[in-house]
């Protein structure tokens, strides 16, 4: 490749930064924060050489430094927590600020004054935390640790904290990272207009994400998180990665007296309302408990760990069972008696007899375990060189008799994953200007998915190719049971990503730098097998043992995926005055296309209409992205110069890393992966009998593939209106370009007509590709209120409208393919996350009783939230025409019900129909209807939480909770019907989350906390 001037030097430069960042000694100590100001005389002036140290309460750790020629100061990489800051000069007083806090990924500002006077004379101010941001363009919030502790979490789920920050929208019912899963929460949020899939999550600043799908590994103990800042508009140069939300999260680490806890959550349906379609509650039991202390680490009476060594260390455990309501048509006993196929008769004891009328009512058992342990031990080893290191192990198994389509006792999956993270930390003081922080670690995640019913079809006279124990395949009769299976289990993967990172800080007059580089190595090993799927088109053909369709693929398909990504960055805030800050950073990122250990990527070619192996006639699969480079600007103004108004606005470029989900696909095409298939009137019997390899329908990925990015702005002014309160309005934007998508690139030209399809031999070709784009506009509203008079508080109002071409919302790229490949821009539309208002409040209020023990100590948290509905994608189902059943409805007449929506008809189904079919007005192929065309039912939430501390010795204390989710049980429903001539179109038949998971039903969990 040969590169322009500019690129050549951009290059140089790149190459020069990493060879300074490798050569330094690198430190880090746990996600640290910073403390930077400017010493002044009483008339403004700078004092130059004064020294600014900062003592940490809880460690008894110290850091110092000195004063520029300008006055400023920086301590930077300092570990979170509480500080008493010290200025002295010579020939001035000495100024000691107490309770200057310090946050994980936040630059704290302190500017200091100091009188004419002697050192000995001394003034204590108390500090408090600042209300507005005046020294970055980053846009966020930090929730601090009593926030995480305190605030009713239904679950506990540390991602849920990501719905505080302003720009944040309730996820959609449809959501694939998003929505909740089955005791773990969510493993993403939806922000700022990104898609869910973007956002990065950093623990001790290294990578938390998963980046087969970039969700995060797994949710952290919320008793082992200190705090933690997200930033969701224009953060700088230091984070590259992913174009969404900065999750910073800082662990919890131990101080030089010993503390702990012991806690235990109960909930059980006992206490629960029912859920708004249950005809009765459902069984559900939820014990969350655990522990963890943390305190110096005692080497012996010479090495009492005190203001040098700590540790901290945490166990929790979840046990869930949860009854999920089970209501199928089954055999009624005259069925029964009449089968007399062999096959048949064997299977019927694995569908029960019917208890209400024709149809089997009952409940499957969906039990969650999860394990989780954790240690972090930090060392001072001497003024200059500290170091930190974090190790998590999450131990998880959960079974799920549903999810995969059976709705029959006894079958569905269960899921069993290890997972582990590791993050070292090394901070090295070079100077009073310069500071290296140095951060390694590994994430990995080992995770199984296996049939519940692990039997041997070859007993059951089943001839499909299998002759293990490995699963029934998976029968479905149309309208009525299914069971077996399920179809593409057993499978698991095993991910690990490694990451190196260097970060030097360096003040010189007034500009702030930060150098750096990064690199990351991730490991990806799939493993696939499959129980295969047999399809019966009715009941009476089940009953004759008549099978309509048959699909397996033979074998484990196996793939070991490699890609790694490097970055580096150069970032500078550059005081310009006491009261105007400029921010310029640029970033670099090379992503590699990834790779196949063994070489099985198949990939398909249009240009010779042909697959084609990696090593044998193709080499990369698709060019390799090094040129993303990403600049970031901004500023912030104190226009009035007194600390109580801020101006900020910002813009940055962020690329994204691909996923290996774009590229595993390309694993199991021909010839590392061959399906076989048959149609007509089968046997169990005979099943590989007339069976083949069907027409390929292979996934492919362009070979043009670009990196997406999404440039982001804003312009927001702050201001203090009293000590302790501030608010924020401000309008922001982003463009997304080059997205990710899926279409299908033989696609009939004809609709209908295969035969003209343009690529002859091949059925559906699945092809990832980066047309898409995206806009994002809103106004955001905030309000902060810190500590006081015992309440604290935030608030946000959006008022947004996220437009794209595919939201990526679904775990299967069929259900998201384009209606018409060859007019991809008329999917453009608002997004499935899109909701135009959305209202969040959450607080700690705490009374203030003062008598004795019974009085005292009386705490109300609670989360409100109000938001309006996501988008309604009406479509129609018939594949025949284009080969995926995702072409949308003509619209023949006013959506709108006179009435109002109800939860029977949410809109008015007639003004909708199928193209082509009789009487339907309009396109016969491809219908009118826009993309996200209606809008469903909105949300509105509200949790509390009611809190007793007791105080039973100086440092023993009982913490009573009791905590009550949607507490006035409003129903939250989940989006109507969208398939035009179904029976349920326009109905809505669940709530947005299941029973268990916000909004469902009014739940109540009971607790209780020993704190020493």
């Amino acid at each position: 490749m040969i590169l322009s001037r500019p690129a050549r030097g951009l290059f140089v430069f790149a190459i020069a930064l990493l060879a300074f960042s490798l050569l330094s000694v690198s430190v880090r100590a746990q996600s640290a924060g910073s403390i930077a100001g400017l010493v002044t005389d009483a008339q403004g002036g700078a004092i130059v050489g004064a020294k600014v140290t900062a003592h940490n309460n809880a460690t008894g750790i110290e850091r110092s430094t000195v004063t520029e020629s300008t006055g400023q100061f920086l301590l930077a990489a300092m570990p979170i927590g509480n500080y008493r800051v010290t200025a002295q000069a010579q020939g001035f007083q000495t100024k000691v600020a107490d309770n200057v806090i310090v946050q994980v990924a936040v630059t704290t500002d302190l500017d200091v004054t100091l009188a004419v006077g002697q050192v000995s004379q001394t003034v204590n101010v108390e500090a408090s935390a600042p209300v507005i941001e005046s020294t970055t363009m980053e846009v966020g919030q930090t929730i601090t640790q009593r926030t995480v502790q305190e605030i009713p979490l239904n679950g506990r789920h540390f991602v849920d904290l990501g719905l505080l920050l302003p720009g944040s929208v309730v996820q959609p019912q449809s959501g694939f990272l998003t929505a909740p899963l089955r005791g773990q929460g969510a493993f993403a949020f939806d922000t700022a207009g990104n898609r869910e899939d973007t956002v990065n999550f950093l623990i001790n600043g290294v990578n938390l994400n998963d980046m087969v799908q970039n969700q995060i590994t797994f949710q952290p103990s919320i008793n082992t998180v200190a705090e933690f800042s997200a930033t969701n508009s224009t953060f700088s140069a230091e984070y590259g990665r992913n174009s969404g939300a900065i999750v910073n999260i800082g662990t919890r680490s131990g101080t030089n007296h010993y503390h702990g806890e012991g806690f235990d959550f109960l909930r059980n349906d006992y206490l629960d309302a029912r859920n708004f379609f249950d005809k009765t509650i459902p069984p559900f039991k939820r014990n969350n408990f655990g522990f963890n202390i943390g305190g110096p680490i005692w080497l012996g009476p010479s090495h009492p760990g005190k203001d040098r060594s700590f540790f901290f260390f945490s166990y929790e455990g979840l046990r869930q069972r949860q009854g999920l309501t089970i209501n199928t048509p089954v055999l009624t006993s005259a069925q029964r008696a009449s089968v007399t196929n062999p096959v048949i008769q064997q299977l019927l004891q694995f569908i029960p007899p019917p208890n209400v009328g024709t149809n089997f009512v009952g409940a499957a058992t969906a039990p969650v375990n999860i394990d989780q342990w954790t240690v972090d031990i930090s060392h001072r080893i001497s003024d200059k060189d500290s170091l930190h290191g974090y190790y998590a192990f999450q131990r998880d198994l959960r079974q799920e008799p549903t999810l995969q389509g059976n709705n029959l006792p006894g079958f569905g999956d269960t899921r069993q994953s290890h997972r582990q993270v590791f993050t070292f930390n090394e901070t090295h003081i070079f100077s009073d200007r310069a500071v290296n922080e140095f951060r390694m670690g590994y994430n990995r995640i080992h995770i199984l998915f296996s049939p519940n019913a692990q039997l041997n079809p070859a007993n059951f006279g089943i001839s499909d190719g299998v002759s293990s124990n490995l699963g029934l395949p998976q029968i479905g009769v149309s309208g009525a049971f299914n069971f077996g299976g399920p179809a593409g289990f057993p499978q698991g993967r095993t991910d690990t990503g490694f990451l190196w990172g260097d970060t030097f800080n360096y003040l010189i007059g007034k500009h702030s730098l930060k150098l750096g580089t990064e690199l990351r190595i991730f490991h990806n090993n799939n493993l696939n097998n499959d129980t295969g799927q047999v399809i019966f088109s009715s009941i009476p053909n089940f009953l004759n043992g008549v099978a309509n369709q048959f699909n397996i693929t033979l074998g484990a398909v196996q793939s070991q995926i490699r890609t790694k990504s490097f970055g580096l960055f150069v970032q500078d805030n550059y005081k310009f005055s006491s009261n105007l800050t400029f921010e310029l950073g640029l970033r670099w990122d090379m992503n590699t296309t990834p790779t196949e250990a063994n070489g099985r990527f198949s990939n398909f070619v249009p240009s010779s209409g042909t697959l084609v192996t990696v090593g044998q006639g193709l080499g990369q699969i698709y060019a390799s992205n090094n040129m993303n480079f990403g600049p970031r600007v901004g500023f912030a103004w104190d226009p009035f110069g007194s600390g109580k108004t801020s101006v900020r606005g910002g813009y940055g470029l962020y690329y994204d890393q691909p996923v290996t989900n774009s590229v595993i696909g390309l694993t199991t095409n021909p010839p590392f992966a061959n399906p076989l298939s048959a149609a007509g009137s089968l046997s169990l019997s005979s099943l590989l009998t007339g069976s083949g390899a069907p027409a390929v329908s292979p996934n492919a990925i362009n070979s043009n593939f670009r990196n997406a990015y999404v440039q982001s702005w804003n312009l927001n002014v702050q201001r203090e209106l009293l000590k302790s309160f501030s608010m924020q309005v401000g309008y922001f934007g982003s463009k997304g370009t080059h997205l990710r998508m899926f279409h299908n690139i033989n696609q009939p030209v004809v609709p209908g007509n295969n035969a003209t399809r343009p690529f002859a031999g091949f059925s559906n070709i699945v092809q990832v590709d980066s047309p898409s784009n995206s806009t994002y506009n809103a106004l955001w509203v905030s309000a902060t209120k810190r500590v006081s008079s015992g309440l604290q508080f935030s608030a946000s109002y959006s008022w947004s409208h996220s437009i794209d071409w595919i939201s990526l919302s679904s775990p299967s790229a069929t259900t998201m393919m384009a209606q018409d490949s060859y007019n991809l821009r008329n999917e453009r539309g608002s997004s499935d996350f899109d909701a135009r208002h959305h209202f969040n409040i959450s607080y700690i209020y705490d009374f203030p009783f003062k008598a004795n023990r019974l009085v005292e100590g009386w705490e109300l948290a609670g989360i409100t939230t109000f938001q309006s509905g996501n988008p309604v994608d009406i479509i129609v189902t018939n594949a025949a025409l284009t080969g995926f059943a995702t072409r949308r409805a003509n619209v023949v007449g006013d959506p709108a019900l006179a009435a109002g929506p109800t939860r029977e008809a949410w809109f008015n189904t007639a003004a909708f129909c199928a193209p082509g079919a009789a009487g339907c007005v309009g396109p016969t192929v491809f219908g009118n209807a826009g993309r996200n065309f209606v809008t469903g039912p909105g949300f509105a939430n509200f949790d509390w939480s009611l809190i007793k501390t007791t105080t039973v010795k100086e440092n023993f204390k009982v913490q009573l909770r009791a905590e009550f989710f949607d507490i006035f049980n409003h129903a939250n429903f989940g989006q109507p019907g969208r398939v035009v001539g179904t029976s349920t179109f326009g109905q809505i038949i669940n709530t947005r989350f299941g029973t268990g998971d916000s909004g469902s039903s009014r739940q109540i969990q009971l607790a209780i906390k020993l704190m020493f």
